[in-house]
């Protein structure tokens, strides 16, 4: 399967924008599924139903992490794992926002997924089956593209 299609079937299968990203890629980098999902879970809904960074896009940037985060430190903050991620973070960024004219969930949306009318709304229109799966494929097309 490829990772579009791992990412869609997370999503159909009832898992959030972040965890479909991040699980789709995790065994590629040694992570198992199990906590790839538990880690991204709070993620969704623009980072725990705050509406802020898109949950795809944060797990994008999560997959950023497991590619070239830094692991090992001389006792600086930055170096070249954190210059790379800092680098390819902004560029997934950059390019989702010009695909989807912003990065913020409650902007994409154009709801409040804390009011449980806007999510009984989100779920009545499809968007989090129609706007969030293409933000979730967006990353992915990204992802493959940067990685």
């Amino acid at each position: 399967m490829t990772k579009h299609e791992q990412a869609n079937h997370y999503h159909a299968i009832g898992y959030g924008c972040a965890q479909s990203v991040l699980a789709a890629y995790a065994a590629d980098y040694n992570l198992n599924e199990e906590m790839a999902l538990r880690i991204s879970t709070g993620f969704g809904s623009g980072m725990g139903r705050l509406c802020e960074v898109c949950g795809a896009l944060a797990g994008g940037f999560m997959v950023i992490g497991l590619k070239h985060g830094k692991v090992i430190t001389d006792g600086t903050k930055y170096g070249t794992e954190t210059e790379t991620s800092y680098r390819l973070v902004t560029e997934l960024a950059t390019r989702f926002k010009e695909k989807n004219g912003t990065i913020l969930c409650r902007e994409i949306l154009n709801l409040d997924l804390s009011k449980p009318e806007d999510r009984e709304r989100a779920v009545k229109e499809g968007l989090f089956a129609n706007t969030c799966n293409k933000c979730i494929l967006d990353v992915v097309d990204i992802l493959e593209e940067i990685l």
